[in-house]
């Protein structure tokens, strides 16, 4: 449904300096799924966006939706953004405060070319309206909505016109955390129901893992990784991904031994030796990082009596969060954390046992820093 191939953005700061911000992009998000563009700030994640709205004029590289081209370099097509046709909710709503919530979402339908009866219009914002539950605050002041209501006006002002895709650049981050946490709920079931391709953009982690199909992680203008969500955080392609998706540990070391056949590989670490699993094929002597999750530490009181890398140390600290306690626990002259349930009493200072599942051991090729 969306395709965007090579693409390549730049512009120039405060100073004249060219800021690359995004670099050989290239993805397809096939049509009624919601695929999330994921980073920190200035990464490239937004001008990304903005050059699919068309409010960017990238340098090259090519876009099409619906297999229509929008913007390509070698065929010198640019198509204006509000020719497009897509619907786009920002990160402030631009709500109109002078507006009811059924002036605001008919806006769109009103100043079109479509040239709609006041019939059709007042028909669709109210099937709209349904679809976001605002439809029995359809006479209320904008100003007099909360901030999820609002958002959800956003929305439907969005959805009205019925585009073929859905840009969303970071549409929760002014909400508080419980409301942030119920939208993401609601965007799913919205998403989902009326089966509206949607590129998302987010610095939120959970936000990602939460809502899309498939989440694009990017860093310093360029795509890091692909994925569907458990694949990114399952198996990070770099050390990048590995944290800055989730919390993870990292230890270094060595490979001792490769077993290509398997996927998996022994390597000598800051902790001993341990047998991990290699996303590629990693030869004796390779220096690597080990990223293993924190719910993927087992911690014991007694020694396990089967299973591979079982390690011994001494609770460091314990911090407890109501469904769950981290344990940071010390390995030799090394600190790992460990999530572990409530049950789980063992003090300070006194001794513990680790297991670490090799399928959960990750070896990534080490990265300079």
């Amino acid at each position: 449904m969306l395709n965007v191939s090579g693409l390549c953005t730049e512009y120039a700061d405060e100073r004249g300096n060219v800021v690359r911000a995004a670099q050989d992009v290239s993805f397809e998000v096939p049509a009624g799924k919601l695929f999330t563009l994921l980073g920190p700030s200035g990464c490239g994640k937004t001008t990304t966006l903005r050059s699919i709205a068309g409010l960017e004029k990238p340098r090259a590289g090519e876009i099409s939706v619906g297999g229509a081209l929008v913007y390509s370099s070698r065929s010198n097509v640019f198509i204006p953004p509000n020719r497009r046709g897509l619907g786009m909710v920002f990160q402030s709503y631009a709500i109109w405060p002078h507006m009811t919530v059924f002036e605001n979402a008919a806006f769109p339908l009103q100043v079109s070319k479509s040239k709609l009866s006041r019939k059709d219009i007042e028909a669709r914002v109210l099937r709209v309206l349904k679809v976001v539950a605002l439809e029995e605050l359809a006479e209320r002041e904008a100003t007099k909505l909360s901030g999820g209501q609002q958002q959800r006006l956003a929305l439907a002002r969005a959805l009205v016109m019925e585009p073929p895709l859905l840009l969303l650049d970071e549409p929760l981050s002014n909400l508080d955390a419980k409301l942030r946490e119920r939208m993401r709920f609601e965007l799913k079931r919205l998403q989902r129901d009326l089966g509206i391709t949607t590129v998302y953009v987010t610095h939120d982690q959970s936000e990602a893992l939460a809502l899309s199909h498939s989440v694009a992680v990017m860093n310093g203008g360029r795509i890091q990784q692909t994925g569907a969500p458990r694949e990114i955080y399952e198996r990070p392609g770099n050390q990048f991904v590995a944290d800055f998706i989730g919390t993870t540990n990292f230890l270094r070391g060595t490979v001792s031994a490769s077993a290509p056949g398997d996927g998996f590989c022994r390597v000598s670490s800051e902790v001993g030796e341990l047998e991990v699993r290699a996303l590629e094929a990693l030869a004796p002597g390779t220096r690597v990082v080990i990223s293993v999750r924190p719910e993927d530490i087992q911690l014991s009181e007694g020694r396990p009596h089967t299973g591979s890398n079982v390690l011994e140390g001494s609770v460091d600290t314990k911090v407890f969060l109501g469904e769950s306690v981290d344990f940071r626990v010390k390995v030799k002259e090394r600190l790992l954390q460990s999530r572990a349930h409530p049950s789980l009493g063992t003090r300070v200072g006194h001794p513990i046992h680790l297991s670490l599942d090799p399928e959960k051991c990750v070896a990534l090729k080490e990265t300079p820093e």
